[in-house]
């Protein structure tokens, strides 16, 4: 029998659970880094190098990931890879050096890679295809109002226990977590997980598959963008008006309430539009090609000299990443079979970090060379069209082979 409607949303839950546990877990260092800074003695070139092997690591690992969560399978992929990064975030609590500190962060990195493809195939097989993109707004909803909510948790735990509490309680959480959903899933057999996978099909690449190229493609051009934004904004605050320290907070918590914003009206738009009796062909690609155009008024953000009408500005690309973002998310499980998502989906987050990789490196350029942000404003802008365009040059029609995926059920 399929499962009740109250185990599904528990399992949500938990799912969306784990999404905060990963952002709290990676947040620690950042939200904390002037106390340990101070008491490990890092210059500014440590952090960032920490920084760097962090992401390093997490780009290559997600080659992997999405394999590792296909072969686990939803039931067990999530408590294993819950279990890995909590212990990791748990080491940097022991760390006394420098080097002992980036071999934390390398393993927290490879193993948080486990987050993204876990969530959004736990999602495909526990929603209909109709509720996906809700299920995806919901998350990145609760992601974006997580990083607001993070900069207020972990100071207070840092001041009533010390930093290194901090990373042994956010990790504790993460193992408490894990047994939860194992007691949780007792009993639930999920779509595409290795055993119940169709064995009859052929085992193919996901490398010469069209559907592959097109989601890694549309990930690289607007994952450049978010992080573009997530790296360079306070700069750009900071140039343009002067903003620094707590006066940064404001435009900052407008512009990820943005984001919280575009998540939940984007994935419940197109969760209603699909229930109603649209085809999923036109609600994807028309929900992608309203996020673009939301996009591209980026370029006025940098000529524009009203304060408030620059915050808008930044805030409506925001969301509209993240509208573009959960419908991007919601494609890859419409078109990949469920044994598959796993593997696309790591794989176009590999290709997300890349994007991110060479943004920061041609912001810094560019800024070096006195052109400003209206280069970089103007790529942004345009680079969900692109996405798009790539897209609807490789799936002109959508396969829709992952529309068929049943529903988790519940032993008898």
């Amino acid at each position: 029998m399929i499962v009740s409607p109250a185990r599904r949303n528990t399992l949500f839950a938990l799912a969306i659970t784990a999404t905060l546990l990963n952002l709290v877990d990676r947040q620690i260092i950042s939200v904390l880094k002037p106390e340990i800074a101070h008491d490990m003695g890092w210059s500014d070139n440590d952090y960032g190098s920490l920084a760097a092997w962090f992401q390093g690591a997490a780009a290559v690992a997600f080659l992997f990931t999405g394999f590792a969560v296909d072969r686990l399978g939803v039931k067990w992929a999530n408590p294993i890879g819950v279990a890995l990064w909590s212990l990791a975030a748990m080491s940097h609590a022991f760390a006394r050096g420098f080097t002992s500190f980036i071999m934390c962060r390398v393993a927290l990195g490879a193993t948080e890679a486990m987050g993204t493809p876990a969530a959004i195939k736990t999602i495909a097989v526990i929603f209909p295809p109709s509720m996906r993109s809700f299920g995806y707004g919901i998350t990145n909803t609760v992601g974006s109002f997580g990083a607001i909510l993070a900069p207020l948790l972990i100071p207070t735990v840092a001041m009533l226990w010390g930093w290194r509490a901090a990373f042994v309680i956010g990790g504790a959480l993460g193992l408490v977590w894990s047994a939860v959903w194992i007691v949780a899933t007792r009993g639930v057999a999920f779509a595409g997980d290795r055993r119940g996978a169709d064995d009859t099909l052929p085992k193919t690449t996901i490398f010469t598959d069209k559907r592959t190229w097109a989601i890694a493609i549309a990930k690289f051009l607007s994952d450049a963008t978010w992080w573009l934004m997530l790296f360079w904004m306070p700069d750009f605050f900071h140039r343009s008006f002067a903003l620094s320290g707590v006066a940064l907070g404001a435009p900052l918590a407008i512009a990820y309430s943005c984001s919280a914003i575009g998540s939940l009206i984007a994935g419940g738009t197109a969760s209603r539009l699909i229930r109603a009796g649209y085809s999923v062909e036109k609600v994807r690609k028309g929900s992608l090609l309203v996020a673009a155009l939301c996009a591209t008024p980026l370029p006025f953000a940098d000529t524009v000299h009203d304060y408030a009408l620059a915050v808008a500005l930044i805030g409506l690309v925001m969301g509209a990443h993240q509208a573009f973002s959960v419908n991007l998310f919601a494609l890859i499980a419409d078109v990949s079979r469920p044994e598959k998502i796993g593997r696309v989906t790591s794989f176009g987050a590999f290709s997300g970090n890349i994007g991110g990789m060479v943004i920061a490196k041609v912001a810094g350029l560019t800024l070096a060379a006195g052109l400003g942000y209206l280069p970089l404003f103007l790529f942004a802008g345009s680079s969900y069209l692109l996405a798009l365009g790539a897209i609807q040059l490789l799936l002109p029609r959508l396969p829709l082979d992952g529309m068929a995926v049943r529903e988790p059920v519940a032993a008898h």
